[in-house]
């Protein structure tokens, strides 16, 4: 029987593992419709991420700047004014966003004021992300799920990755090593204690890797709108607490989301990582624009050493 045990308590994992793949294989099919509908409403929003750099295409003529060598002057275009004038070519060279989805059980929460749970919407918008970043020449990959890929069926791709993972789904990204000039997409209700998301971001900032952390809420996490007597249940399994009047702890607990908030948002600065609240109340296309204006920026310069910049935190 001591022998047993063990092995029982594996299958009961396994199934449990299994059910929530199925629970989310089922829902995947009106999470891409959604992710194909923002996806194209953010692409012809677009005027592409375009900029200087390594290519053949050409994009602008620049005034010459005082210094440059000679040899980058373009002689026929500057004949026509009075000015010195170099051609630049657009920047093609692609390179990798790394996402990671929170699919831990705290993402399954959705209360009566929004439609949507946590992890669907992190869902819609990292698959609406990638159909538009590999569109625009990059890769998409999942840390130890799915190498950096530019597959044209990239969402699909991404969706089946998830569904079929069984294993477990902890709230943070795993410790790998995203090289320099790669960035980092983290969506997730951050409710993980401090000092593990600083640890995390720490490794994953180590080698000049970019992030974007998006913090996506319920709204009812905002605003506690909770009153009388109620009951709080834990959906980690660390149990549950009852409030004989909720509406007495609404001080206390938004004076401590904000304090936990305040120190996300440190972390990120400390590494130049960019800091996004996201409430599912609210549309993804505003979101999924954000993310995207901020990816690339600068990607053509030195790898970011921390501190240089500061995160900002847009409630989108």
């Amino acid at each position: 029987m001591a022998d047993a045990l063990p092995n029982d308590k594996e299958g009961v994992a396994v199934q449990a593992a299994v059910g929530v793949s199925r629970k989310l294989a089922s829902r995947v099919p009106r999470l891409i419709l959604e992710a194909r509908r923002v996806a194209t409403t953010v692409i012809h929003g677009l005027h592409g991420r375009r900029r200087a750099g390594s290519g053949e295409n050409f994009w602008q003529y620049r005034h010459f700047a005082n210094g440059e060598p000679a040899q980058n002057v373009d002689w026929r275009r500057s004949a026509r004014d009075d000015h010195l004038y170099v051609r630049e070519r657009e920047w093609e060279a692609s390179h990798t966003i790394w996402m990671w989805v929170d699919r831990s059980p705290s993402m399954d929460f959705t209360s009566s004021l929004t439609e949507w749970s946590k992890l669907d919407r992190a869902l819609v918008v990292s698959f609406a992300l990638a159909e538009v970043l590999v569109q625009g020449g990059e890769r998409v990959g999942i840390p130890e799920l799915m190498r950096p890929t530019s597959n044209r069926n990239i969402i699909e791709k991404v969706a089946q990755t998830l569904v079929h993972d069984t294993s477990a789904r902890p709230s943070l990204p795993p410790n790998f090593a995203p090289a320099p000039f790669s960035e980092v997409l983290l969506l997730s209700d951050l409710w993980s204690p401090i000092a593990d998301f600083r640890r995390t971001i720490g490794q994953l900032a180590a080698n000049g890797a970019r992030g974007h952390v998006v913090q996506v809420v319920d709204p009812a996490e905002e605003t506690f709108p909770y009153s009388g007597r109620v009951e709080f249940t834990e959906s980690e399994g660390l149990g549950s607490v009852t409030a004989g009047r909720a509406e007495m702890w609404r001080g206390d607990y938004q004076a401590l989301l904000a304090n936990h908030r305040a120190a996300l948002r440190a972390e990120c600065e400390q590494f130049g990582w960019s800091f996004t609240v996201h409430r599912t109340d609210r549309g993804p296309t505003e979101l999924l624009f954000a993310i995207h204006a901020r990816m690339g920026a600068g990607v053509n310069l030195a790898p970011h050493r921390p501190p240089s910049r500061t995160a900002t935190e847009e409630t989108a």
